[in-house]
């Protein structure tokens, strides 16, 4: 990092299971913390496994990257658990940061409305990225029935991505920093 360097915190948020910490992962040029644990049987009771025979870990506290946008432009990005029983712990999570990336499963678009209202309550920028699985089944729509379906604001950027790769990844994160950069904070909601 260069010594004229603007370090930026934002956060990844979104629904259980959308790829938060794939991204994280994906993009960070340090080796990521994460706090992942084995899912329980008590976990399954608490956490909907619907279409996810394949997960066994979830996030507990937090995942940590960084990834170097620019020459001057740094960012540390916090991958916060997307159950609704860790909400206080993200509304922390959010305390210094500038904006947030809401990723988005278009398989299960309505469980993002947690993430937005977080942010939209924090008065944080953020960014919609629809996170398009390529498994098959993972509805494709238009972005307007994307902004239609989440009642997003019109100048609120909306970007497709796949966070498993970091090219993909990375383009979620320019959105947002250029978001950030253009309009620095919402208002709160009340």
């Amino acid at each position: 990092m260069s010594a004229g360097a603007r370090s930026v915190k934002v956060v990844v948020l979104g629904p259980f299971a959308v790829g938060k910490t794939t991204l994280v992962g994906a993009v960070s040029e340090i080796r990521p913390m994460r706090t992942e644990e084995q899912m329980t049987k008590a976990g399954e009771l608490i956490d909907d496994l619907g279409g996810m025979k394949d997960k066994t870990t979830t996030t507990v506290a937090m995942d940590f990257g960084r990834v170097t946008l620019a020459e001057d432009i740094v960012l540390y990005l916090f991958g916060a658990p997307g159950q609704p029983r860790f909400h206080r712990m993200v509304r922390s999570l959010l305390d210094g940061a500038l904006g947030g990336l809401v990723l988005v499963d278009t398989r299960r678009i309505e469980e993002s409305f947690d993430a937005i209202d977080l942010l939209e309550s924090a008065g944080l920028p953020y960014t919609v990225a629809i996170n398009h699985f390529a498994e098959e089944g993972a509805p494709r729509y238009s972005d307007a029935e994307i902004r239609d379906s989440l009642t997003m604001a019109d100048d609120r950027p909306l970007v497709w991505l796949d966070a498993r790769f970091r090219h993909s990844a990375k383009e979620g994160l320019i959105a947002l920093v250029t978001d950030i950069l253009t309009h620095p904070r919402l208002e709160p909601a009340r």
